[in-house]
């Protein structure tokens, strides 16, 4: 509305110039050109008839031509006034007369539910989590035309200031199981200052652009606050040291020494070029492979005889030594003694977060950036080959693009792989939908900024549901399942209705992981279950 405001005075203060301009004209043109003498009054009166269409040439005839090119100017100009005035006043106001309107408050009985300040890519992934768990949400939005678009979309949103006391009030925050804010750092400690007048004991979560800018959302009240590309950078990092170390480094404990890991096949690696059949992991490690990445596409079960290469990454389960060996494995037999050099394009958060990991581990890096700053050791741009052979690309064992721009990023894989074919590439995606392309492009392993930050949010405000991995590709989660309560494995096809696999189930206290197709569910079991975001939400939907 108040768009439709602006453009309505915008209108008639052109309106009134182009009457007083024309209204000029015609009097100096009635008193040069006709030799007649009039009242300006009576001008203005002739200018409004002729742009209104009221005044059917009431001076007319006028002998001069100039005066009839002046009349004809009018009434087009008239004319070209109407049509214009439909789209930008009158269809605008229509479409907001007829439109549904957005509420600006929630009913009374709305209750247990996460308030969102406001609608990004990391709400999307938190709000497909909270749908799949049936926890109810609202989007705090103050822009009417987005909350109207999100309105439109299904979303359940309320249209006031995220960061005023009655706006939380409206939306019941003293009922609420937790409220995230994620606007802008400033706009977010205001967010939070305001949760806490509202409702001192609902858990607010706070997300910040700025590292560190955490503090002060700390000092305003906020229970938890996450740095989405420092939660990145943190994870490409462990990528890359655990890629040179025989160490296991972390692992998602399910159960008294029994983890779930994933394990990247590397260049040169024992495995790399032989089939999951072939490769007797089962017979020689004693792990379970319950599934597996194929350059960005999840499969569970992994085919016998997909080949296992650089692009593949195995999701396994097993104890601590088992999986130890394993990775031993899956290292490659050259670099495991010269562990060569990262190439680390991008010096942002995540490109400084990257290199400080680096450094603790005293493993030699060089830094790309388009800006020359401390830090940066080759200036130019990441697309550049040349700025690239100048960093070491062609000799590099890995190379982490740690870059802001996904388009950008899916390029400079490209040209990364022109120029290395046995590089190793670790890369960074800002949104979800983008990371398959970037396999495409010849990355090994992607995350994406929402995917990572959404999880970590979702782990925090669900109680029902653990979620146990939130910087993985693979989602691993703790639930029940009412609904499968006296059916086995087999006869749920819970593979085949979810692509996810139950990896271990927790009966009384004991963890058991030698799970058959006649395998049956009992009450109170906690399944584990791992699989695609979207493969656990639906298994929650479906069975939860």
């Amino acid at each position: 509305m108040r768009s439709l405001q602006r453009r309505a005075i915008y209108y008639l203060g052109f309106i009134a110039l182009l009457i007083v301009f024309y209204s000029t004209a015609y009097h100096y043109g009635i008193r040069t050109f006709e030799g007649e003498s009039q009242a300006y009054l009576h001008s203005l009166q002739f200018t409004v008839e002729t742009f209104t269409a009221t005044g059917y040439g009431s001076d007319s005839p006028w002998a001069s031509p100039q005066m009839n090119l002046l009349v004809i100017l009018m009434d087009l100009t008239g004319v070209a006034l109407f049509f214009l005035a439909l789209p930008v006043l009158l269809f605008p106001l229509f479409e907001d007369v007829f439109s549904p309107s957005v509420p600006t408050a929630l009913d009374d009985g709305f209750n247990d539910h996460v308030v969102i300040c406001s609608y990004s890519a990391r709400a999307e992934t938190l709000i497909a989590e909270l749908r799949s768990h049936g926890v109810e949400y609202v989007l705090v939005e103050p822009d009417r035309d987005r909350a109207m678009d999100l309105y439109a979309d299904g979303h359940t949103v309320v249209h006031v200031d995220p960061a005023s006391v009655s706006g939380l009030e409206g939306v019941n925050l003293a009922d609420a199981r937790a409220l995230v804010a994620d606007v802008s750092d400033r706009i977010d400690a205001s967010i939070v200052l305001a949760a806490r007048e509202t409702a001192e004991d609902v858990a607010v979560v706070s997300v910040v652009e700025e590292p560190d800018q955490a503090t002060y959302h700390r000092l305003a009240g906020a229970d938890v606050v996450f740095s989405p590309r420092r939660l990145v950078g943190e994870s490409l990092a462990h990528k890359v040291t655990a890629g040179v170390s025989t160490n296991l480094g972390d692992t998602i404990r399910i159960g008294e020494d029994f983890d779930i890991a994933e394990f990247p096949i590397h260049h040169g690696s024992r495995l790399a070029g032989t089939t999951l059949a072939d490769s007797g992991i089962r017979e020689r490690y004693g792990v379970n492979v319950v599934g597996a990445w194929f350059h960005g596409e999840f499969e569970t079960p992994p085919p016998p005889n997909a080949t296992l290469d650089s692009g593949t990454i195995l999701l396994v389960t097993g104890h601590e030594d088992q999986l130890e060996r394993l990775k031993r494995a899956t290292l490659s037999t050259v670099r495991r003694f010269r562990r060569g050099r990262t190439v680390v394009v991008g010096h942002g958060d995540v490109g400084q977060t990257v290199t400080a990991a680096l450094s603790d581990a005293d493993l030699p890096y060089t830094v790309v950036d388009r800006r020359d700053s401390e830090g940066v050791d080759v200036v130019g741009e990441a697309t550049d080959p040349d700025v690239l052979r100048e960093a070491g690309v062609e000799e590099a064992r890995t190379v982490v693009l740690a870059l802001s721009d996904d388009t950008v990023t899916e390029f400079t894989t490209l040209v990364v792989r022109d120029l290395n074919d046995d590089a190793e590439i670790v890369a960074r995606a800002e949104r979800a939908e983008t990371v398959k392309k970037t396999y495409r492009a010849g990355a090994e392993y992607v995350l994406a900024l929402a995917t990572v930050t959404g999880r970590s949010i979702a782990s925090e405000v669900l109680e029902d549901e653990e979620v146990l991995s939130t910087d993985t590709q693979v989602e691993t989660i703790r639930t029940t399942a009412p609904d499968l309560v006296g059916d086995t494995l087999e006869g749920a096809r819970i593979r085949e209705r979810t692509d996810c696999t139950v990896v271990a189930v927790e009966r009384n206290g004991a963890v058991i992981t030698d799970l058959g197709p006649g395998f049956r569910i009992r009450r109170g079991d906690e399944l584990i279950i791992a699989g695609t975001d979207e493969g656990t939400n639906r298994f929650v939907e479906l069975f939860g």
